[in-house]
């Protein structure tokens, strides 16, 4: 007696559905959702060997521990962006002194603190803007 299997089951007509959404990538859903159905659908004379269920298994593992990673790590990223931004504030009505191109030293008072990307940049009294990164001196 011969199973069929339905035909929107195909993994390719899986991929088919998800990329006209949009999303071309297949995720930890997805993939269980594949491996239950070949689970369901396994010839019962020839099973799938245990071999590749642990490897798929371990594969699911590894996939969901990388993704949790992932977000977590730009988690912590946002949170030290915003931590530095903070950080640097405290220098708002300090004198800084920084080097120049020409490599010598300028100082002027900080009136304000912005953020341009990743790049944190002092708005001084004398009108002119820094990178904080070039900051060599700070005093009250």
């Amino acid at each position: 007696m011969a199973t069929q299997i339905d035909s929107n089951l195909y993994l390719s007509n899986a991929t088919q559905t998800t990329s006209s959404s949009g999303n071309s990538n297949l995720d930890k859903d997805d993939f269980l959702k594949i491996l239950i159905t070949q689970l369901q659908h396994q010839g019962p004379m020839n099973p799938m060997e245990d071999k590749e269920f642990i490897s798929q298994m371990a594969n699911f593992s590894t996939l969901e521990q990388m993704t949790n990673m992932n977000s977590t790590l730009t988690q912590l990223i946002d949170s030290q962006s915003n931590q530095s931004f903070l950080s640097t504030s405290q220098l708002i009505g300090k004198e800084v002194e920084w080097l120049t191109q020409e490599i010598s030293e300028s100082s002027s008072i900080v009136t304000a603190v912005k953020q341009n990307g990743s790049s944190i940049i002092l708005e001084l009294e004398n009108g002119r803007e820094i990178d904080s990164q070039l900051v060599t001196k700070i005093s009250s």
